[in-house]
């Protein structure tokens, strides 16, 4: 690849050692201001974010890059290894022990990690004009959103900051990515995203970008590469091989099912059509309080056949960002009363036990209480809780889990499928994602437990030859 060295002072023409894709190539020409390029593994999202950076810094003179990865040893392993691998030794040098690539230009290229949502302070005064993230499920959308607020260039660079990121589907940060970068609309267009500003009082256009790139898609990779993504177990498969993010490794809740269309005869799908619930249904109210992060309230029926259905929820976020809506406890019990007022409804409430908490003054549970709205304290066993939920959604012989959800509960949905299991304890979920909507349906499916569900036995034609053995339970052929 050859470009123009404007960091030297003749201006000549250098040849890099980095020879770009097709997709690599639309990555590296986007003008939208934020772009996530990648999906599946092998599509050379880590080369190209890498060389994104150095071709920003070559390209205006005094330039600050930063190139984030979540941990440290990631960082050097993959991100600075190919920078020291690639990047020219005539337009600047190493500095800073590796960690940062100073060109000749006065721009600089610096490689930074962020492994404590915390680390983030550590660049409160920094001035991003480039934000480049690899891997970005592996950060929390606070850490997106605090880094993207660095992002800032004097009006004399003539510059327009922007962010580049790539990812692989899986992670904490998979369901925020896959909303705001995935399900925004159609690969490789440019969305817009409408940003007003109080302060301003005005509104600004920032468009948001996805460039899927597979295995395929680079020349570059050997057939046994994607021989070995074959072998792999079928999320990992699903989502290392086919880019998809509706499924991948270390889900927590893989058989949750999403299928519009069984939407309305309920088959082998955990989402449904809204149906009017029997009066005469039990009926239940679940809660997760959260102030500076959502809280979740969810309603419950139950059918004579002992299938539970959420048939409403209330989540408490404003765009599904995982921040709360910092509604104090009797607003939100105010709020619930009002919503069961008008629904005629006298729920069982279960919720958090940590909402008896009176180690601080009046505890929550007593502040709503105050309101008319009452809940007794849910089995917060995380594991047992765990294992209800996935006794409920597996499906019978017909087709029909145990527990179902109105296509309305939008919040639980999205986040249910989203969930990852914790890296450190792998029984249980990572509580570092959105499991506001699953711990509170998980209060919930505790004071309805059920066990878990038997294999169907299937009909055995008699054969003359074969002995039943009662002690091996099985039958011997002679």
């Amino acid at each position: 690849m050859y470009i123009e060295n404007a960091s030297a002072k003749n201006k000549k023409k250098l040849e890099l050692k980095y020879v770009p894709t097709e997709k690599q190539q639309m990555f590296h020409l986007s003008d939208a201001d934020e772009v996530l390029y990648g999906g599946a593994a092998g599509g050379g999202k880590s080369m190209a974010i890498t060389m994104e950076a150095l071709l920003r810094a070559m390209e205006t003179p005094g330039v600050n890059c930063y190139v984030f990865r979540r941990t440290y040893p990631e960082l050097k392993d993959v991100i600075i290894t190919l920078a020291r691998r690639y990047y020219p030794e005539d337009v600047g040098e190493f500095t800073n022990s590796g960690k940062d690539f100073k060109l000749i230009n006065g721009s600089s290229v610096r490689f930074r990690h962020c492994f404590k949502d915390s680390d983030v302070y550590r660049y409160q005064g920094a001035e991003i004009h480039y934000l480049f993230i690899d891997e970005l499920t592996h950060f929390p959308l606070s850490v997106y959103d605090y880094l993207k607020s660095r992002l800032r260039a004097p009006k004399e660079l003539n510059i327009t900051p922007c962010v580049r990121a790539t990812s692989n589907p899986g992670g904490i940060g998979h369901a925020w990515v896959k909303q705001y970068f995935i399900d925004r609309g159609t690969p490789y267009e440019k969305n817009e995203v409408r940003i007003y500003s109080s302060v301003l009082k005005q509104e600004k256009t920032v468009s948001v970008q996805y460039i899927p790139a597979l295995v395929t898609d680079n020349p570059h990779m050997p057939k046994d590469y994607i021989y070995e993504l074959e072998k792999k177990p079928k999320a990992l498969k699903n989502a290392l091989l086919h880019g998809l993010w509706t499924a991948f490794e270390g889900q927590a809740f893989m058989e949750f099912t999403d299928d519009s269309t069984h939407y309305k005869d309920g088959c082998y799908t955990h989402v449904i059509a809204p149906f009017s619930v029997p009066e005469d249904w039990p009926r239940y109210r679940s809660f997760d309080f959260g102030y500076s992060r959502p809280f979740a309230v969810q309603w419950w029926a139950v059918a004579p056949d002992d299938t539970v259905y959420m048939y409403r929820e209330w989540y408490g976020s404003k765009d599904g960002d995982n921040k709360g809506l910092k509604l104090t406890a009797r607003e939100i019990a105010q709020r619930i009363t009002e919503i069961e007022n008008e629904a005629a409804e006298k729920p069982i409430g279960i919720a958090d036990p940590s909402i008896w908490d009176a180690s601080r003054g009046e505890c929550i549970a007593e502040q709503m209480a105050v309101c008319g709205v009452q809940f007794s304290p849910a089995d917060n066993a995380r594991l047992s809780g765990k294992m209800q939920m996935h006794y409920r959604l597996a499906f019978d012989e017909k087709g029909k889990p145990a527990m179902q959800v109105f296509y309305t509960c939008k919040n639980f949905i999205r986040t249910i499928a989203s969930l990852t299991t914790d890296p450190l304890k792998v029984e249980d979920v990572d509580t570092r994602a959105e499991d506001h909507s699953y711990d509170a349906a998980r209060y919930f499916l505790m004071a309805r437990p059920i066990g878990k569900k038997q294999e169907p036995i299937k009909k055995r034609n008699y054969n003359p030859l074969e002995v039943y053995e009662p002690e091996s339970n099985g039958f011997l052929e002679y």
